[in-house]
């Protein structure tokens, strides 16, 4: 691919739409019409803004006049956002013979993590002979689902792993 000039990401700007009529949109979100795309270039060029191409797969290619600059500041700050907006997945450990208490105060912990859009993985520890009683971890865990079933859903069963048995909420 000798020879090619390098694609650039993101809509077309200003001289690199060259398609000879679009449809414009002013800065004021004001639909212009169908105009030529040099009288558009000119519009954005007295306004000291840029022409930005919007739609390119609708016909005519749909065009607005704004500030280039800002429009990807904003876009990059939503990226972002949504980023970090997307779900983590929080862990609760517990053993199997949790005290009453302690078991209310993770399973609210869990519960204001659902409540945040966050996964919990709920894991119940065994130690020594609790080895062989692996019926009780599932009790504790299925005590856990019943008390989180108005702000979350377990995804799939209790699966043992290793010394632990554990499974995941999901946000309802």
């Amino acid at each position: 691919m000798r020879g090619r000039a390098p694609t650039r990401e993101g809509p077309r700007v200003n001289d690199d739409i060259r398609i000879p009529q679009i449809r414009l949109i002013g800065a004021d979100g004001e639909q212009v019409g169908v105009v030529e795309t040099k009288k558009a270039q000119e519009m954005a060029g007295e306004a000291e803004l840029d022409l930005v191409e919007v739609a390119p797969n609708a016909r005519p290619p749909v065009c607005r006049i704004m500030d280039y600059g800002k429009y990807r500041y904003e876009q990059s700050k939503k990226q972002k956002k949504s980023k970090q907006a997307g779900s983590q997945l929080k862990e609760i450990r517990m053993r199997v013979r949790i005290s009453e208490h302690d078991f209310d105060f993770k399973v609210n912990h869990a519960e204001e993590f659902l409540k945040q859009r966050h996964k919990v993985r709920v894991a119940v520890m065994f130690s020594g002979r609790e080895n062989a009683h692996r019926e009780l971890g599932r009790d504790v865990l299925g005590r856990v689902a019943e008390r989180l079933q108005e702000v979350g859903t377990p995804e799939g069963e209790p699966r043992n792993e290793g010394r632990a048995m554990a499974f995941i909420i999901a946000p309802k």
